[in-house]
């Protein structure tokens, strides 16, 4: 109990020892004096409360906001000295407030908590007893042993025992994980490998000891000891061992293993990154005109208290003949009656800041975050996908984006590989009709119609059909059976890889003669022009991005022992001997110049002793406890040398469609866009200039192939150098991984000054943790500009959580990109959008909204402190407390909402035709400095027309009714609170520009409401009110023509000035937008708009839309009947222009 308790409140505790030891079916040893380790259960926890603290450490999270913290210590000093105002009027806001936002805080962790019961809740199956138990997820203790099926996830991170196959082998994918779609091949110990049955594995006797819980998916370090007949035997246990959390079994019927890591200690869950709250400009905004708000707020409570102190320095005003001191009140110390009197101003103008704003900012950001998700522009058909919202926070950061930091494979290209040349032996090939063709021959040429393959094309087709991590569904049939084409060598099967490279280059040998056909046992099979042959897998060298290769060490059916290797040219070629090298370099440049994507294919042949000195020393290596990863690259750069190069391929990754419009479009919007990959110099330079991430007519400048600090210095003195003497054109930047380090360590400042003079910057040769910095690098630099980053693959994750925005695309990569991302679109060409239409929206939205917050309350106490000088800074309030508490609760609350959520200030489709109308709103531009003095001093001048109005009205004769009954004080301020509520709600009104039914009714709704509320609240007395201050007062107000008079004349005086204003600068000074707005009120319909027409009126446009699509089908179908259709569109198009 005191376990799960501590759990509760977080307070674990940590491990004790650097290695777990692990009984497995939890044996543990019987002597007496052994203790077992305590281990986490098996719960997955992704929820921030629970029952027990969800209340405290909720109200410590809101309370942590300064304006909630602020407005609790107004409301405990009106409980604890007598204030002009009852404590009701701060403490329901807040309380109103408080509320809101936990509820709503408290629904999205009840969903977290639901899924977790899910997973929790799951049902497994477990050995115990000799018998397979069903149990629940969260009940699966370290050292359970664990049954898993076919295409089940698995629930811990498990150490493999046994499979369905002989040799213990079985294949998982981990996209969940990292992204990777391939299959991984994981074996179990030979000792345990036999343990097939149920039975069995109850009889077995093991200790497992490993490394405790570390977040590295791809490092696992352990050993098992198996105890069989008296004798133990102590195997090593690596990553191919260890089946991770999450991941899925494929291609194999069942598997068991014991449970090592549960709960949150499994490598998925300590890979839960908690993102770092990203925060956005305006809500730095926003607080910042909050402390400016609070010094407004302490000099008029200080100067009330000083000129409340210098009034009665004179006698008469001091202890008036109506208002005599208590002997206490005399005798008490004048320096708590100065506190005590700062403390009441403070409390009488507190009004001043707003407490709704907070949840008002809250509710437009999850509501507004909606329309995102509804927006059929961002829709994917083909995949069937749409827009996701992770991030609502971040909404108006979407139209303030400076920099773009974008991958290029799966991002700005399909991520679809096509096999398109290969150079083999010094010669290119092309695939021409299933058939390996060397350039310049055709079929129709003498010597075009070959028949099979030579010698170093079948090599090299073998070294691609082998040296892979290719697998191959495994109900299918086998190829052998399957139908063949004419040539006689075309296989059915399908094929899983890691990468897409992998498959391309798989199946286009396929096509062309060589067909891999499977793994079977420790053997893999291809057919050579269909002849079967088996080649036995001895060792597989598997790649890591040090090495940039991977090779496999295989016995052809002749007994030879081969390595095979492919990989980047630039880590094949140095370490081939012989072969056509120098051809196969140029060939591999002409690859890199057409975009393709290159790879540099090699083998080597060992005669029996350098096999056995390789085994030896693998095995030596593999083995290892310490230093295991350093010992093997050891011994990978040993075996692989001296090789005979084979030749080289390069396979296609088409572009997406409207690439190009896209990033034309961001330049235009003054949007800096950096491509960050990991392809090749030669390759992404290509695939920038085809995408028009540079232009023909740019000049290009190379920082690459740097090794040392000083020339990587020296060369950056001279690109900056060329730049400023050639200001007048453009500039592209290429640069790749290594001399990024390099410059990046020392000269960091220059290379800044570099890539910003610079129109684009491709960084090629990159580490994912290389993308995050470059990143890091722009963000905080003293501009501080807002950065964006946009990729689709686990090697993303970092660049897209350090950026202000991420954004995932939901590729062929995995979902990782897509859950760690702010938001998450199909395609590349959705950005456009997203941002110039979407960002722009939410941006010009929310910076109204805090703006006119802040505005509504100087309207509101600003009278309140005008009103002290003509009551001797009493502190009597000017107006009621029902009042002050419903004036930004109910009475101006709801238009700004709405406004909020569906203004559009130029019509969708001018956004985004015009991506310079971007300009208009970046760098924070509506809620600068000069706006936010506009709307603050427009704010005074309306609080002074109020109150001064008001008072010429009423100030020297208050007989306004017919029969000479005076109007009091109550009446004053009430006059003065109709003026404001209907001035305030008017100006939002003057602020909207597209108006819907909904616009409509809250706008006039509110003005109707507050009348009637009025007249209710004045026109009865209510029996828990101490005091009936308003008892028919409102009623009274409203029978006086004078004050209808005052009423409309004080709201036409306070917003003619805002609307000649504004004409005046529309017409002599008009911004882009505003220019925009003129010619655009009556554009095409967009989606938004039609979904807030009345009913009859969407349905008719919809179906406009639908016979659209269907005369664009029918054209396509039918091209003559081209003209006739085309004239039936054009006459549909204008119809729903003119709707």
């Amino acid at each position: 109990m005191l376990r799960w308790v501590r759990q509760q409140l977080g307070f674990d505790p940590p491990h004790q020892s650097d290695t777990r030891t692990i009984y497995i079916a939890n044996r543990f040893p019987q002597h007496g004096h052994y203790v077992p380790q305590k281990f986490a259960d098996n719960r997955i926890i992704s929820s921030k409360y629970t029952v027990w603290n969800f209340v405290p450490k909720n109200l410590f999270e809101q309370f942590r906001r300064v304006a909630n913290f602020y407005f609790l210590i107004i409301f405990l000093v009106q409980l604890m000295i007598d204030t002009p105002t009852s404590p009701i009027t701060s403490g329901l806001p807040l309380f109103f407030v408080i509320t809101v936002t936990a509820i709503k805080q408290g629904y999205e962790d009840w969903l977290r908590h639901k899924a977790d019961n899910e997973v929790n809740g799951a049902p497994v199956y477990v050995v115990r007893s000799g018998g397979l138990v069903k149990t629940r997820s969260k009940n699966i203790r370290v050292g359970d042993i664990v049954r898993v099926a076919k295409d089940e996830t698995f629930p811990v991170d498990l150490v493999l025992l046994s499979s369905d196959r002989v040799d213990g082998s079985c294949h998982v994918t981990t996209a969940s994980l990292d992204g990777e779609t391939n299959l991984k091949t994981h074996v179990a110990v030979p000792e345990t490998a036999v343990l097939q049955s149920v039975a069995n594995l109850d009889k077995l006797v093991a200790v497992i000891e490993c490394q405790q819980p570390e977040a590295d998916l791809y490092r696992f370090v352990g050993r098992i000891t198996v105890s069989q007949q008296a004798e133990e035997i102590v195997r090593p246990l690596g990553p191919e061992s260890l089946l991770l959390r999450g991941a899925r079994l494929k291609n194999t019927k069942e598997i068991f293993g014991v449970a090592v890591y549960t709960g949150m200690e499994t490598k998925m869950a300590l890979n839960y990154k908690s993102k770092s709250q990203k925060r956005s400009a305006v809500e730095k905004s926003m607080n910042s005109f909050l402390i400016i708000y609070l010094i407004i707020l302490l000099f008029e409570a200080i100067l009330s208290t000083i000129l409340k102190y210098a009034w009665q320095a004179e006698e008469k005003w001091d202890e008036p003949w109506y208002n005599e001191k208590t002997e206490h009140e005399r005798n008490s110390s004048k320096i708590l009656r100065f506190i005590s009197d700062f403390l009441a101003f403070l409390v009488l103008y507190n009004f001043i800041i707003p407490i709704s704003l907070y949840v008002t900012v809250e509710m437009q950001k999850f509501l507004g975050s909606f329309f995102i998700g509804w927006d059929l522009d961002l829709y994917h058909e083909e995949t069937n996908q749409r827009a996701q919202v992770n991030t609502s926070d971040l909404n108006e950061e979407l139209g303030q984006v400076e920099y773009v930091f974008t991958d290029k494979t799966g991002t700005l290209t399909e991520n679809e590989m096509q096999f398109r040349e290969c150079s083999i032996n010094g010669i290119k090939y092309q695939e021409v009709n299933g058939k390996l063709t060397p350039e310049g021959f055709s079929e129709d040429s003498p010597d075009g119609n070959r028949h099979g393959l030579v010698k170093e094309e079948e090599l090299f087709l073998k070294a691609v059909c082998l040296c892979h991590t290719v697998q191959i569904n495994a109900d299918q049939t086998d190829g052998a059976d399957g139908p063949w084409h004419a040539n006689g060598i075309t296989s059915p099967l399908e094929y899983y890889a890691s990468s897409p490279d992998e498959k391309a280059l798989v199946e286009a040998a396929s096509r062309v003669g060589v067909v891999f056909t499977g793994i079977s046992g420790d053997s893999m099979e291809v057919k050579s022009l269909g002849k079967p042959e088996r080649y036995k897998l001895l060792h597989v060298l598997e790649f890591d991005p040090n090495r940039r290769r991977m090779s496999v060490i295989v016995e052809s059916p002749s007994g030879e022992k081969l390595l095979f290797t492919k990989g980047a040219e630039s880590s094949i070629l140095p370490r081939s001997k012989s072969g056509e090298i120098d051809k196969t370099r140029i060939h591999v440049d002409e690859f890199a110049l057409k975009g393709l994507r290159t790879l540099c294919v090699a083998y080597r042949r060992f005669t029996p002793e350098e096999y056995q000195e390789i085994g030896k020393r693998l095995h030596e290596a593999r083995t290892a406890l310490q230093q295991r990863e350093e010992k093997l690259a050891d011994v990978f750069n040993f075996i692989e040398r001296d090789l005979e190069l084979l030749g080289a391929t390069g396979v296609e990754d088409k572009l997406q469609e409207k690439v190009q419009e896209t990033i034309e479009a961001l330049r235009l919007a003054g949007i800096k866009v950096w491509v960050l990959t990991g392809d090749k110099h030669e390759t992404a330079v290509s695939v920038s200039l085809s995408c028009g991430h540079f232009h023909r007519t740019m000049n290009i400048l190379e920082l690459v192939q740097h090794k040392s600090d000083s020339t990587c210095a020296e060369q950056l003195r001279q690109l900056a150098k060329r730049i400023k003497e050639d200001h007048v054109i453009q500039h592209g930047l290429v640069v790749d991984g290594t001399s990024l380090s390099l410059a990046l360590r020392e000269h960091e400042k220059l290379f800044m000054e570099v890539c910003k003079n610079c129109s684009a910057v491709l960084c090629c040769r990159m580490a994912p943790l290389q993308k995050a910095k470059v990143v890091r690098l722009l963000k905080t630099s003293p501009e501080k500009p807002i950065t964006l980053a946009i990729g689709d693959g686990a090697n993303d994750v970092s660049m897209i959580q350090e950026a202000h925005v991420g954004i995932g695309i939901m590729g062929k990569e995995g979902r990782q990109a897509v859950r760690n991302s702010d938001y998450a679109i199909a395609r590349f060409k959705f950005l456009s959008k997203l941002l110039f239409v979407h960002g722009h929206f939410y941006y010009i939205r929310i910076a109204t909204l805090v703006q006119y917050f802040f505005y509504k309350n100087v309207c509101f106490i600003t009278p309140q402190f005008l009103y002290q000088f003509f009551c001797l800074f009493s502190q009597q309030t000017l107006y009621d407390s029902v009042y002050l508490t419903l004036y930004n609760i109910c009475f101006t609350s709801l238009p700004v909402l709405i406004y909020s959520l569906f203004e559009q200030h130029v019509h969708p489709h001018v956004l985004q035709s015009k991506p310079v109308l971007y300009r208009d709103i970046s760098k924070n531009a509506h809620l600068g400095f000069k706006p936010f003095l506009y709307w603050t001093i427009l704010g005074f001048f309306h609080a002074f027309v109020f109150f001064y109005g008001s008072y010429l009205l009423m100030g020297e004769d208050t007989s306004l009714l017919g029969n000479g009954q005076m109007f009091g004080n109550w009446t004053f301020g009430t006059l003065v609170f109709t003026v404001m509520v209907i001035t305030v709600t008017m100006k939002m009104a003057l602020e909207t520009h597209f108006w819907t039914w909904i616009n409509h009714f809250v706008t006039w709704g509110s003005i109707v409401f507050y009348f009637i509320f009025s007249l209710f609240y004045g026109g009865i007395i209510w029996p828990f009110l101490h005091t009936q201050d308003m008892y028919f007062v409102f009623v009274q107000l409203l029978s006086s023509g004078s004050a209808w008079f005052a009423i409309i004349l004080i709201v036409v005086a306070c917003l003619f000035i805002d609307v000649v204003k504004k004409v005046l600068y529309r017409h002599l000074q008009p911004t882009s937008t505003e220019k925009a707005q003129m010619y655009s009120n009556r554009v095409a319909l967009s989606d938004e708009f039609i979904a807030l027409q009345p009913l009859s009126r969407a349905r008719n446009q919809l179906s406009k839309i639908s016979l659209l699509r269907q005369v664009q089908v029918s054209t396509a179908w039918t091209p003559c009947a081209a003209s006739q259709m085309g004239k039936q569109h054009a006459h549909l198009l204008e119809e729903c222009w003119n709707d």
